[in-house]
């Protein structure tokens, strides 16, 4: 291309006289000099190196398959897919029951055997002790506490009820468990006259609807119960005529 950019600049003089020329160089520009000889002349020469090219070359190997995914998701993709899934283990719910109710029930029936205990803070009786009454717990290593039934936690064997009492006008909560053997006795000293609308009376730790001391309602109570006593026993030690 630099040759014939030259060539185009030179006069039709110097043309002739450089294709006059025997030397090997004018020889090789004769062909570029001549206008028809010259296009004819390069259009064979690109013509036999492309035919070289062509001979020379290797046929071009085409890969198939889907472009749209990577080399790693392919991978991936077969990993996963040689994985074998294993059915899945029968669970032990199925196969075993639960053992917490059979349990409850075989402690229960050793902690509370008659059953009072249950029958007292039943939600299905009647007569069964109500949040808003006066109860006094029992204990064998202390004496008697008594107070009002504010709240009961029903967990099983662990079912406790909180008592609020006073003592020395200052107001005392204790949590009892119903079902401990350290408690030798629960009794119901008074009934609320209606049933309370809440399951916990927390409100009655406020001055205004706190009950204060129950000590005259337990007073009253036991001097009921020794009369009570002391009648039975009279009516028990006379003779019945035959």
């Amino acid at each position: 291309m630099e040759l014939r950019r030259i060539l185009e600049f030179l006069s039709s003089a110097q043309r002739r006289t450089l294709a006059q020329l025997n030397t090997p160089a004018a020889m090789s520009f004769a062909p570029i000099i001549r206008p028809t000889g010259c296009l004819k002349f390069v259009f064979r020469q690109a013509r036999q190196q492309r035919a070289v090219q062509r001979s020379l070359a290797t046929a071009a190997t085409t890969q198939t398959g889907n472009k749209s995914i990577s080399e790693r998701q392919r991978a991936s993709h077969e990993k996963v897919g040689k994985f074998e899934i294993y059915p899945q283990i029968p669970s032990i719910r199925s196969t075993h029951p639960d053992p917490m109710p059979i349990l409850r029930q075989q402690q229960l029936a050793q902690l509370d055997p008659t059953g009072i205990r249950t029958r007292l803070f039943s939600k299905d009786h009647a007569d069964s002790a109500k949040v808003g009454d006066v109860l006094m717990v029992t204990t064998q290593g202390g004496e008697p506490f008594s107070g009002a039934f504010i709240q009961i936690r029903r967990r099983g064997v662990d079912t406790a009820i909180l008592l609020r009492g006073q003592m020395m006008k200052t107001g005392v909560e204790m949590w009892f468990k119903i079902y401990s053997p350290s408690v030798t006795g629960i009794d119901i000293i008074w009934r609320r006259p209606k049933r309370a609308r809440r399951a916990r009376l927390t409100y009655m730790r406020q001055p205004k609807h706190d009950m204060g001391s129950v000590d005259s309602l337990v007073s009253a109570w036991k001097k009921e119960r020794y009369a009570l006593r002391s009648k039975s026993k009279q009516t028990g030690g006379k003779k019945v005529p035959a």
